[in-house]
């Protein structure tokens, strides 16, 4: 047609040169594209006009040659003038675009420019023009240096826009194909922007560059140009896949491998149809090339949906290519030294096994995508199904490469959903293929990484159902069986490189405890075997240095316990050294794990004595300084200590400068070497008594060079100070480890006169008497003690001429640290003997101690020495307070009457400038010297002053420990108000001086102040208290310091003086700790233990225990305090955080590392920290247990506490009717029933009367099943001991039955044990015949739980007294019988067996069975109360004191009732459901009655459009495909929702599905008035790429990684919209089509809706975006 209108145009047109310069436009102008597309198309019409020398009148017009060559000419200007200048402008956004939005106005008139270009390269057919305008537009693609993807498209100096230079390049392109050395290097260009373009421009570049360029060549030409291009990308993914950007660079390569699928995979009998013989099989295979799998395989496992979607389409063409094809792949040409490199093959003659096998896959591949485990646990056999294929191939070559089995592991261990990766992790521990040596090696690289990244994950290790706190979670057991089972299976040789990389990898990163714990101990178990050399002791030492540093202490001690036993089973010794042993054991800290005397340590010790004289040798370095190696016949660890003795005495001759403290790693290392040779030899077995000796003997041959050394400290003045300082570390370190009782027997036998004061028995610290040491005489302590003792008087001598004055340099603050420490450990350990202690009151620190107070009293020197001199004073005074608050010395000595006068030196008056009290010796500070950039103006500090903040603080510190003594040891009585007042606000001040770790002694002497000034200075107490409590709170983050200074606050805080103030005498005091012990249960919520600390103090308080409790009448004073303070004992009572999944999983593990009890050693190491929840409960019930009835104040606190704990019961069952099992509320009403149970006993009989009523009241309310058991045990007890209250209950079953329902079940509960009331009652057979009177009743009830328990109360109640109604009798028993008989079928049946043998009517007797055991731990674990809730008779005895008597007993006398298993009768009131309520709202269905029978019959036989046009509709431009949609019931519903909104037309795969009735019966006709077109699946492509020419925007329904938000996204006008198929989405080779993906916000767990709702919602969106427009009204 439009050559017609040229040709009538050109006729009526007497100039066209006029015209076609009329259509042309100014340079410097933009057009309209109308504008641009009527130039193109008379550039079109008259190229196609015939050439003729000469033009005549007829109907035909045609062009001269002249005339041709100047229209030609012209339309060359076009392209130079026109098109290219005006792509130029759109690429940089000039013009406004006519008043339309930029990116709409850019897209049209881009469009129509490149078809204009087109036309102008079609018209002119010449080569060189069309090959200069490539060229012209190729340095487009090429990014400039420094430019990046965020400035695209890019705009520069004669540079087109990348988008822009897209859609030219792609008409260019034909007219230049057969420039081979143009189109490679375009082709070229392209692939170099699909690497470093975004990624909505490679989509664009694929389909509209690669496409075209392919369909402009011959066959020869697409093979060439493909095997360019699958080379390329090989390379490109092959270098680049150990880099970080590997997953974009495979999900580049896969977009482009998939828009060339067809290309790539067509048959080659398709290519034999239409290629001669000769030129077949030219196109490359890409499954040949290795690294084209490897970029499926990665595909397979990415992390991006989309492309794992292409690769399991480019998998599944592989598949059905080479099942067409029917040959052997690869073929047998291929040599058998590339077997090992192919990962696919195929068989023709086991082609069926191969389909299925890759079927299978592609299913489970395909499932894995969901995140729900009920969708994913059914394939999971499908994966049994491929390892057995995979595993069973017995021919030569396996066709199943067992890399694609960790794709379906790795896809599992990536998913969202915490219970599929936990699938996939079980599924792999249970391998049963991994026994095989070949795919053990396959899998090892896979363990090593995919493996120990989803075994870093904490919750795989949750205990499973079925599982007991305390047992070992399910995967750790199947973790240590995969271990052991995958490392035997492993061939020899390659054991040992797969567990150091397996090392290395535990080392490379941070490991929460949990998961490091298990994979330690999965190590442990592996059987021993010489695998790991020096790399592996490294690497060791790595994860004991850095994975575990931030650990819970328990948890890291374990795990280094669990590492260090796999080392010594798996440590060649051969090839390391005793350097390489002793530097990884010196990471084994003692406090955690390696602990001398404990088991662990004995096996190392067993160890070294097994492998000596097997190590390798170690290089040593000779006196002059050459390395020497030693006989590599033995080497001895008696050797190898010498000789490191050797070495760490050996120290350069001093210099004038004062040296360092050298590092104590180096004595910590050499102080275990030599306990660990003494006590390999003291294990050698011997006869008789040779062993002590021999120890004596080896212990003094040791350490020989270093007593020797010690021996000359005092006399030897040219000692190095380097030496002394490691002596006197090394010794530190030797008696820390030795575990010294004081009391040596070999001590004692030295002197005569022995002086043993209980004080210094009593409070020796508890490092000197570990438990794990149990041996009364432990030969190598007294070797130890014995021969130091030949050197303690030289040791004392020197320490203390070192701190009387010649300490003066900074660092030799820390040598005083260290000085001391060494004389503290020496005056306890030998001040049992008399001659030594003497001179150390006497002698020693009285000379200390006038020393220090004259420096002190001096005034102060601004310089290094001076205040050097005073730091040094203060820290031996302080440590000399602390050896003397431990009973060392005597009252009456010399150093106890020079420590009394220190109050003198704190509280003497001040100077006659200030106030006479103003207490100037406290907190007194360092004067900072001034340095030499000071004098100099510069800021800089120098390098001696950088510690001078640590200094000073300790100097504060230490004041503060001696003015804590001084108040223990000074005069009795309080001070003087005045003085009194003022310490307390220095003390305060020193809060805000110190650091948080400091703080202890301050708040000690702070506990001593605030009970001298509560009365007096309220206001200042107050301020104490708060300042100390925001203290603790901020050290909340730092377990090292939070719990020792909790410890003092609560000891400070909570004094029994302020327990004992009423609000009358202090209420801002006692608000104040009112509000703190509110705050701190609410931190004992997060953090485990806190409250422990709190109701340990007070119990202890209130009640104490033990040889040291105070008299009867000042513990009842200290008793009372408890009752001002019951809410925090109410507290302890209900006490039970509920703790996040994490949390809950670390005590978990911590109980179970507990339950290894010595097997582990670092439950000997590590002390107990009494941080169980349960402690508070435990806690509060011991001290409820030591309460004596008889005692009024005891009688009083427990009846307030019972009435408390009713109202919080009350106060629960009031604000929430119904709760959840095991929910909060359930909990606490669970542990207030179990507590008043436990006071029954001690209850007055006129208290239990009063609130007998409140427990019958508790009846009526709707509870759990294991709160009713407790109440109706309470009822019990209660009838038992008070039967006068029997007619309370019958008066129960009176109440109105409508507040009644079901939980009457209660009251019959109470009767089926009237056999245990009776006995107690008065006037029997009449309280026999109102029992049966009741339960009649009950018998008729409508509800069949109230006939169940009435019928079990009838059958028990009618065997005590069944011949008391007479003739009656026979009635009552026909009824009864009648009754039974009814629950003899079905359901009935089972559920009266059930309440039968129910524990609570079977094996529980009230009364016999009543004990703690029964009440907190047998209860709870019959009544399906969670394991947490349950309390061990074991906690009761080993955690606190429990007062046992007969009336409560701790363990049941019987063990009949714990052997109960469970029963599946769960007691529970059941109300009445309330009735549905009405709908609020109808549904209404419009029907068009406009529209009736006689009017549309006329509108069929129009046209859809024409049917709407009729009826006025108006449609929108929307146009939807759904032609992969299949279920005729989602098309008809989706024909309907596309009719609704006005969509312009509806493409569906096939117009058979108009008749289908399910179409139909959701259609309901709108097919009638709906357009709608049919295009087969496999036409689509080329209906997508028509319609984006006719500038439709392809909008998909899916989620990928750029997939925009529906509620963001602006749909264009011109939209089509592509539906995926129901299951698989859309297909993986049109997803490059689409212009933009489109996701639905979700916020559920479900992963996708159904494709008619998701249509449904996209159509939708677009009305309403355009809603104004169209014309849509809203209903």
């Amino acid at each position: 047609m439009s050559s017609i209108l040229i040709n009538a145009l050109l006729s009526s047109c007497h100039d066209p040169d006029t015209l076609f310069n009329t259509l042309c436009w100014p340079t410097d102008s933009w057009p309209d594209a109308e504008r641009v597309e009527a130039l193109t198309t008379f550039i079109d019409g008259i190229g196609k006009l015939p050439q003729s020398d000469t033009s005549d009148d007829g109907d035909k017009v045609a062009f001269s040659i002249a005339k041709r060559d100047i229209f030609l000419r012209k339309v060359e200007s076009i392209i130079w003038t026109q098109c290219l200048p005006l792509l130029l402008k759109v690429s940089n956004g000039d013009g406004a675009c006519k008043g339309k939005r930029v990116p709409d106005g850019r897209a049209e008139i881009t469009i129509a420019v490149c078809r204009l270009l087109s036309v102008c390269i079609n018209t002119l057919c010449d080569t060189a023009v069309s090959g200069q305008v490539a060229r012209a537009v190729l340095p487009s693609f090429q990014l400039p240096d420094g430019e990046t993807e965020e400035e695209l498209p890019g705009q520069g100096e004669g540079r087109l826009g990348i988008d822009v230079a897209i859609e030219a390049m792609s008409v260019i392109l034909p007219a230049v194909s057969s420039n081979e050395e143009l189109t490679t290097s375009i082709l070229s260009s392209a692939l170099s922007c699909i690497k470093t373009l975004p990624d909505a421009l490679v989509s664009k570049i694929t389909v509209r560059l690669i496409f075209t360029l392919l369909n402009c060549y011959s066959e020869d030409g697409i093979a060439s140009k493909l095997r360019f291009i699958l080379e390329d990308l090989c390379s490109w993914h092959k270098s680049d896949s150990s880099n970080t950007d590997s997953p974009v660079v495979t999900e580049r390569a896969l977009l482009c491998l998939t828009t060339l699928s067809d290309y790539l995979f067509s048959p080659a009998k398709v290519q034999q149809h239409t290629l001669p013989q000769s030129l077949s099989y030219t196109r490359p295979d890409p499954r040949c090339s290795l690294q084209f799998w490897r970029i499926l395989q990665d595909g397979l496992t990415h992390k991006d949906n989309v492309s794992r979607k292409r690769a399991l389409y480019l998998l599944k063409r592989c598949v059905a290519l080479s099942e067409d094809e029917a040959v052997e792949f690869p073929s047998s040409s291929v040599s058998s030294e590339d077997n090992e490199e192919i990962i696919f093959r195929w068989a023709p003659d086991r082609c069926k096994l191969l389909r299925e096998f890759w079927e299978d896959y592609a299913l489970v591949m395909e499932t894995l995508e969901e995140n729900q485990i009920h969708v994913v646990r059914p394939v999971l056999n499908r994966i049994h199904t491929l390892i057995q294929t995979a595993a069973n191939d017995s021919q030569g070559v396996s066709l199943f490469h067992p890399s694609w089995l960790l794709g379906v592991y790795q896809r599992m261990f990536h998913s969202e959903n915490k219970s599929v990766m936990r699938e996939g992790v079980d599924h792999l521990l249970e391998l049963q293929v991994l026994r095989r040596p070949a795919f053990a090696l396959a899998f090892s690289q896979f363990i090593l990484g995919p493996f120990m990244d989803v075994m870093s994950e904490s919750s795989l290790f949750h205990r499973t159902a079925g599982q007991s706190v305390g047992e070992c979670p399910e995967l750790g057991v199947k973790l240590q069986v995969f271990m052991v089972t995958f490392f035997s299976s492993l061939p020899q040789e390659n054991r040992g490189p797969v567990l150091l990389q397996l090392v290395q990898r535990l080392g490379s990163q941070h490991w929460c405890a949990v998961p490091i714990l298990f994979l330690s101990r999965a190590l442990s178990h592996l059987p021993p075997c010489p695998l790991l050399g020096p790399e592996g002791l490294q690497a060791l030492r790595e994860v004991l240095r850095c994975t575990m540093i931030t650990h819970q202490v328990l948890l890291r001690g374990a795990a280094q316990c669990f590492l260090l036993n796999s080392a010594l089973s798996l440590t060649d010794v051969t090839l390391v050294t005793l350097d390489d042993v002793f530097s990884l054991l010196v990471h084994f800290r003692a406090d955690e794990s390696l602990r001398r005397g404990t088991p662990l340590w004995n096996q190392l010790c067993d160890w070294l004595a097994d492998s000596e004289g097997s190590f390798r040798p170690c290089v040593r370095e000779s006196a002059d300084g050459t390395s020497t190696s030693t006989s590599p016949e033995r080497e001895t660890v008696r050797g190898y200590v010498q000789h490191q003795m050797e070495l760490f005495l050996r120290v350069p001759a001093s210099t004038d400068q004062t040296d360092s403290v050298p590092d104590p790693g180096e004595a910590e290392l050499l102080a275990k070497a030599i306990l660990l040779c003494v006590d390999i030899e003291g294990r050698t077995p011997r006869s008789g008594g040779e062993q002590t000796t021999g120890v004596s003997g080896g212990m003094d041959s040791l350490l020989r060079p270093l007593l020797d050394t010690l021996s000359r400290l005092h006399t030897n003045v040219y000692l190095p100070l380097r030496k002394t300082d490691k002596s006197l570390q090394l010794l530190l370190r030797l008696l820390q480890l030795t575990p010294a009782r004081h009391t040596p027997a070999a001590l004692l036998q030295l002197t005569p006169a022995r002086h043993t004061p209980a004080a210094v028995l009593q409070l020796t610290p508890a490092r000197h008497t570990p438990a794990a040491v149990e041996k009364e005489q432990d030969s190598v302590t007294v070797s130890m003690e014995t021969l130091v003792l030949g050197v303690v008087e030289p040791i004392q001598e020197f320490i203390l001429r070192r701190l009387s004055g010649e300490l003066q340099e900074l660092c030799d603050v820390e040598r005083a640290e260290l000085y001391l420490s060494v004389l503290k450990e020496v005056v306890l350990m030998y001040s049992v003997l008399e001659w030594n202690h003497s001179k150390v009151q006497e002698a020693y620190f009285p000379r200390l101690l006038r020393y220090v107070l004259r420096t002190l009293e001096a005034d102060q020197i601004p310089s290094v020495a001076g205040q050097v001199s005073r730091a040094v004073a203060m820290a031996s005074l302080a440590m000399t307070c602390e050896v003397a608050a431990l009973g060392v010395f005597n009252l009456q000595s010399e150093t106890t009457i020079l420590l009394v006068h220190l109050s003198s030196y704190f509280y003497s008056p001040a100077p006659p400038p200030a106030p006479p009290l103003s207490l100037v010796n406290f907190n007194q500070t360092l004067l900072k010297p001034p340095t030499a950039a000071q004098s100099t103006g510069v800021s800089e500090q120098g390098p001696l002053l950088k510690d001078w903040g640590r200094m000073a603080a300790h100097f504060i510190r230490d004041q503060w420990t001696c003015l804590g003594y001084g108040r223990r040891i000074g005069p009795p009585g309080p001070l003087e108000l005045p003085r009194a007042s003022g310490s307390l606000q220095a003390a305060i001040e020193a809060l805000s001086l110190l650091p948080s770790g400091l703080v202890l002694p301050v708040l000690d002497f702070m506990a001593s102040m605030l009970p001298q000034v509560a009365l007096s200075e309220e206001a200042l107490c107050v301020e104490a208290v708060t300042v100390s409590w925001k203290l603790v709170l901020g050290l909340s983050s730092n377990p090292h310091d939070f719990w020792p200074t909790l410890q003092g606050f609560v000891t400070m805080a909570f004094h029994h003086s302020l327990l004992e103030l009423t609000e009358e005498q202090a209420p801002g005091l006692t608000v104040t700790l009112q509000q703190i012990a509110i705050e701190l249960m609410e931190l004992s919520q997060a953090k485990t233990g806190v409250f422990n600390v709190l109701i340990q103090h007070c119990c202890h308080t209130w009640l104490p225990t033990g040889p040291g409790s105070e008299g009867e009448s000042q513990s009842d004073a200290m008793f009372s305090s408890a009752l001002l303070h019951l809410d925090i004992l109410a507290e302890a009572c209900v006490y039970g955080p509920v703790f996040r999944r994490d949390q809950r999983l670390i005590q978990e593990v911590q109980v179970y590392v507990e339950r290894l009890g010595e097997e582990c050693a670092a439950n000997t190491a590590v002390p107990s920290d009494n941080r169980d929840d349960q402690f508070p409960r435990v806690c509060v019930v011991a001290f409820l247990s030591r309460l004596q009835p008889s005692n009024q104040l005891h009688e009083r606190l427990m009846e307030e506490l019972v009435l408390c704990l009713l109202k919080k019961d009350e106060a629960i069952s009031k604000s929430k009717q119904r709760y959840y099992s095991n929910s909060l509320q359930h909990r606490v009403k669970n542990r207030v029933w179990q507590t008043l149970l436990m006071l029954l006993p001690k209850l007055r009989g006129e208290f239990v009367g009063t609130v007998l009523g409140r427990v019958f009241e508790a009846g009526f309310v709707s509870n759990q099943a294991s709160v009713k058991y407790l109440i109706e045990w309470k009822m019990v007890l209660i009838l038992v001991q008070y039967p006068e209250h029997i007619d309370r209950l019958w008066a129960c079953f009176s109440v109105d039955q409508e507040k009644t329902k079901t939980s009457v079940c209660t009251f019959l509960s109470v009767l089926v044990h009237l056999n245990i009331i009776m006995p107690q009652l008065k006037e029997k057979a009449v309280q026999w015949r109102k029992a049966l009177d009741v339960i009649l009743q009950w018998c008729f009830s409508h509800n069949f739980s109230v006939r169940l328990y009435a019928l079990l109360a009838l059958k028990r109640v009618w065997g005590l007294e069944g011949d008391g109604l007479g003739g009656l009798a026979t009635v009552v028993k026909a009824c009864l019988h009648q009754a039974e008989a009814m629950q003899s079928t079905g359901n009935a049946n089972k559920n009266w067996t059930r309440i039968q043998d129910h524990f609570f009517f079977g094996g529980f007797h009230p009364v016999r069975d009543y004990s703690v055991e029964s009440i907190f731990y047998t209860f709870p674990s019959l009544s399906e109360v969670f394991e947490d809730e349950w309390i061990p008779p074991w906690k009761f005895e080993k955690l606190v004191d429990f007062s046992q008597s007969a009336s409560l007993p701790l363990r049941n006398p019987v063990p009949d009732l714990s052997q109960i298993q469970p029963g599946d009768w769960i007691q529970q009131d059941k109300g009445d459901q309330d009735g549905e309520e009405r709908w609020a709202e109808v549904q209404k269905k419009m029907t068009p009655w406009r529209l009736g029978i006689q009017e549309q019959e006329p509108e069929l036989g129009l046209v859809p459009q024409q049917r709407a046009a009729r009826l006025g509709k108006l449609h929108s431009a929307l146009l939807v495909v759904a032609s992969l949609i299949d279920k005729p019931t989602n098309l008809g519903g989706l024909c309907r929702t596309c009719e609704i909104f006005g969509a312009s037309a509806l493409v569906l795969d096939s117009l058979r599905h108009v008749s289908d009735k399910h179409f139909q019966a959701l259609s309901v006709s709108s097919e009638l008035w709906l357009p709608l077109l049919e295009v087969k699946p496999v036409e689509l492509a080329d209906f997508l790429q028509l319609k984006k020419r006719e500038g439709y925007c392809i909008v998909g329904v899916e989620q990928t990684a750029n997939s925009q938000s529906l509620k963001d996204y602006k749909f264009p006008e011109k939209t089509l919209l592509l539906l995926g198929n129901e299951r698989e989405g859309i297909p993986a080779n049109l997803l490059q089509l689409l212009d933009v993906c489109v996701e639905i916000p979700q916020q559920g767990v479900i992963r996708s809706l159904n494709v008619h709702v998701s249509a449904a919602l996209l159509v939708w969106e677009y009305t309403r975006q355009y809603l104004p427009t169209t014309g849509v009204k809203s209903d």
